[in-house]
């Protein structure tokens, strides 16, 4: 007779017998927003390439999450009138955006903005919050 393990006969008995297995436990569904609302909501938050990160934190630029959303609309709006590249200026803080990737690529503080000249951009998004 073929031993059972959680009501399944097994044609072979576990070396040290099957009355020590433990069931598996049941997996539970997570609980507030679905797989699809992550998703979308990771597709249409604003990435930071390395970068811009380093520039970020080399000139002591914060940014909220106001300003994320800020960012994120200025994208948006780019992306909507065919932008491939875009110049963001957004509280005295320059920023060049890869809008199809929706990368920032690089940020410049007001201290830097000064005699700079931005070229490979094909628009501009002033926000003045």
């Amino acid at each position: 007779m073929a031993p059972e393990v959680e009501g399944i006969k097994v044609p072979f008995v576990p070396i040290g017998g099957v009355d020590g297995l433990k069931s598996t436990p049941q997996i539970n569904e997570p609980q507030g927003k679905s797989f699809d609302e992550v998703l979308r909501g990771e597709l249409d938050r604003v990435k930071f390439s390395h970068h811009a990160q380093t520039r970020l934190e080399s000139r002591n630029i914060t940014l909220s999450d106001s300003d994320l959303k800020q960012l994120a609309d200025a994208v948006d709006r780019a992306g909507q009138k065919g932008s491939q590249d875009s110049l963001v200026l957004m509280k005295n803080v320059a920023f060049i955006v890869n809008v199809k990737n929706r990368t920032v690529v690089t940020a410049v503080d007001g201290d830097n903005l000064n005699d700079n000249v931005f070229t490979n951009i094909d628009s501009a998004v002033l926000i003045n919050k």
